[in-house]
């Protein structure tokens, strides 16, 4: 298809395989599992099966935060699944999240356990589990909330959007790439102008908004979503930057961003997570002596 010509919709669609793109052998039309196989369980009630994309990243986050808390009830095993490989189809995950995407969360603490999917539904669950992050003055929380929607609305024009498009496309098209880049900047300025008076997206604290937002978006201003830092003159977003870079050295988003990752530098993988010392830096292998 060349850039000029136009795509005349058929009168009824029907799926061709393969449709081209990074991800089009986890694309399909329909929902459900396409293999039986039942999802670990280890020792800890909460146990999460995710990747470490933005979405993912939100939960590891949260739950590294409520440790450094001294939250112990929060302690997870964290299970990898391969979206690539089609993990996310299995009977168990699908009967963790029928939606099949990643993460899903499942709480053993409660008879019988409790089931909890969407990234932005697991951080209000875990937020109200354990009455953190999320404020109990009623306007705050209001406002909080109000970000976490904001965020959960608005990542699919950046994700499926913008980053499908400029990134994992099979061909690059310059009305879908406008389109989207014009959304993406337009959220940022959002962010900019909510983080020109006060520290945090929602206000005063650092919340579960922030937990959110910031794999997406303080992910893009860092230069690691889809390559398009320079692209998308992320330094012009100042206040977004400084935020950004201020929630990306606490402790504990440090360790959020690893679980489950299993790409980049070795250093920073921790494909699953099953204690806190899953977290610890290795100790370096010193080679032989000659």
């Amino acid at each position: 298809m060349s850039e000029t010509s136009t795509y005349t919709p058929p009168k009824v669609w029907t799926w061709e395989q393969p449709n081209g793109g990074e991800f089009a052998s986890i694309n399909r039309p329909v929902s459900g599992s396409t293999h039986e196989k039942d999802l670990p369980v280890g020792e800890h009630p909460l146990q999460l099966y995710s990747l470490a994309t933005p979405n993912g990243v939100k939960v590891t986050i949260m739950l590294e935060e409520l440790l450094a808390l001294g939250h112990e009830s929060a302690e997870y095993n964290a299970w990898l699944i391969r979206i690539n490989e089609g993990d996310q189809f299995s009977s168990g995950f699908v009967g963790a999240n029928p939606n099949s995407k990643i993460p899903a969360l499942v709480d053993h603490s409660t008879t019988p356990p409790t089931r909890v999917f969407e990234s932005g539904s697991i951080l209000l669950y875990l937020a109200e589990k354990f009455g953190a992050f999320l404020p109990k003055d009623p306007a705050a929380r209001t406002e909080t909330l109000n970000w976490l929607f904001w965020q959960m609305g608005s990542a699919p024009y950046l994700g499926g959007g913008f980053g499908h498009f400029y990134k994992y496309a099979p061909e690059k098209f310059e009305y879908p790439i406008d389109r989207f880049t014009m959304e993406t900047k337009r959220q940022l300025d959002v962010l900019e102008k909510a983080l020109a008076d006060q520290p945090y997206v929602a206000g005063e604290e650092y919340t579960i908004a922030d937990m959110a937002i910031f794999p997406w978006y303080g992910a893009l201003v860092l230069g690691r979503l889809y390559d398009a830092a320079e692209f998308l003159a992320v330094d012009d977003y100042k206040n977004v930057k400084a935020w950004a870079e201020k929630i990306d050295n606490r402790p504990a988003v440090v360790r959020g961003r690893k679980v489950n990752k299993a790409w980049g530098e070795e250093h920073e993988q921790v494909h699953e997570r099953h204690s806190a010392d899953d977290l610890e830096p290795k100790p370096a292998v010193e080679s032989a002596a000659e």
